[in-house]
């Protein structure tokens, strides 16, 4: 099996849409995928994961389903003097010097324990458990009982948020190293496939993440979404 996980184009945020950029984006991400045979698509609620869908569906006159827990991951942390806040966009030094961020159980932390991180993370890993249960893999433990072994291409057009809960769950490790040393760039493809050098027994193992290939071949450069100041002094973003 292989699944493929796609996060939207360039994003208006105000709109819950694209930008002319995105637009763009998503019609060359289209160029790609509809070379590809895949067997099902899934999508974020999200009007921005939705209309990055569209340009692929419309060209392969194919429907997508519509999963509620793939819209941006709903975690959220509570501070006595700014509220809640997202809980997976924390500065370096409210999570690199306690080691239990680094843990499977990272959500156990008295600051993600304010609100509601525990409860949304487990809803997406029930989700995403579900989805490949339905494409013939149980998770079992740390690796994943082969019901109905296959070569089916799934994708998932969902958030760099949730795609990293959901990385984080098939993998074992926790989502805030993913959150925050890694960066999946609007449009960009992730893709994990199954090896099942055991009879029964798969692991997912990761080709490639977040490739903007797509782009590069019809002459643009990844927009800029989800990346920050490369230097403290100046703003320039890398």
């Amino acid at each position: 099996m292989e699944l493929i996980i796609v996060r939207h184009g360039d994003p208006d945020y105000e709109l819950d849409s694209l930008t002319p950029t995105g637009v763009e984006e998503a019609k060359l991400l289209a160029k790609k995928l509809q070379k590809m045979d895949i067997a099902t698509f899934y999508c974020s609620p999200l009007g921005r994961a939705q209309k990055t869908a569209s340009y692929t569906l419309e060209a392969m006159n194919r429907e997508a389903e519509t999963l509620l827990w793939l819209e941006e991951f709903r975690g959220r942390i509570q501070k006595p003097k700014e509220g809640k806040d997202l809980c997976w966009d924390r500065l370096p030094s409210e999570w690199t010097e306690n080691p239990q961020y680094y843990e499977k159980d990272w959500y156990k932390t008295d600051l993600m324990q304010t609100a509601n991180t525990e409860e949304e993370y487990k809803i997406v890993c029930t989700g995403i458990d579900a989805l490949l249960e339905k494409h013939g893999y149980k998770h079992e433990g740390n690796h994943y009982k082969v019901l109905n072994s296959n070569h089916d291409k799934v994708v998932l057009f969902c958030h760099f948020g949730v795609e990293s809960v959901i990385l984080s769950h098939i993998f074992g490790i926790s989502p805030m190293v993913l959150w925050h040393n890694t960066v999946a760039l609007p449009s960009s493809v992730t893709t994990l496939v199954t090896e099942e050098r055991e009879k029964g027994i798969a692991v997912f193992r990761m080709t490639a993440f977040g490739d903007t290939g797509h782009l590069y071949a019809g002459g643009r450069e990844p927009s800029f979404a989800a990346r920050f100041c490369e230097c403290f002094e100046d703003d320039t973003r890398h």
